[in-house]
């Protein structure tokens, strides 16, 4: 069984940490939007659109320094959240999650966008017809019918996550145990004469990690979609 190092085993923990916080805080936003876009026309949806799924095709190293000007300890943001309710994020592992959730975004609002869309409209209308207010409607019968878009974004945004680095880096730094996550490990350890070994086992751990939570979103998705057909 290899041997990991301190510095190795405090680096796997605090990914699984961040890609876990950014999973579940940016879950609620997701399905808001997923929503909004899968069931409202409104001016600038395209635009809006464009926004969300835009940290897709930017240079992560670009989102990562948006983030540290609007979050660092000086930014507009940063500086409000620091001084009046005493939350910094910048160069802290909460600072590495709220590049993890920016990042991964995209992925869980198409993956919640696509499953609303392709649930069944005349159920929300029917139990609008008898009576049900719209906010019943969607946790009762919308949510439910897209149980497995929203599994399937949680995973996905958990997954980009883990291997995130760019924007993480940019906006975090790499501190050991503080803000340095597998990725960060992998790249500080390729500067390291003879840090093969370390980069093998920590690409292993990434590897068996998003292999296993990819399975399990399978799962879960299968075992939902057997209980709606009985």
């Amino acid at each position: 069984m290899p041997a990991f190092s301190p510095a190795e085993i405090t680096a796997i923990v605090l990914s699984i940490k961040v890609a876990l916080v950014a999973a579940v805080a940016s879950l609620p936003f997701g399905v808001a939007c997923g929503w909004l876009l899968a069931r409202r026309e409104f001016p600038g949806k395209a635009l809006f659109d464009a926004l969300l799924l835009l940290p897709l095709v930017m240079p992560p190293v670009v989102t990562g320094y948006v983030l540290l000007i609007a979050f660092g300890n000086q930014g507009v943001l940063g500086a409000w959240l620091r001084e009046q309710l005493g939350i910094q994020l910048a160069f802290r592992w909460t600072g590495a999650a709220l590049a993890c959730a920016v990042m991964g975004f995209p992925l869980m609002v198409r993956a919640i966008r696509l499953s609303i869309e392709a649930t069944d409209r005349r159920l929300e209308a029917a139990a609008a017809t008898l009576g049900a207010a719209p906010w019943r409607v969607f946790f009762t019968v919308t949510l439910p019918l897209a149980w497995p878009g929203l599994v399937a974004g949680a995973v996905l945004a958990f997954a980009k996550a883990l291997g995130e680095f760019g924007a993480t880096i940019t906006f975090v730094s790499n501190i050991p145990g503080q803000t340095q996550t597998l990725s960060a490990a992998i790249y500080g350890l390729l500067q390291v004469p003879g840090g093969e070994a370390g980069i093998w086992r920590l690409t292993a751990v990434a590897f068996v990690i998003s292999l296993l939570a990819l399975l399990l979103s399978e799962w879960l998705v299968r075992r939902q979609r057997v209980a709606q057909e009985r």
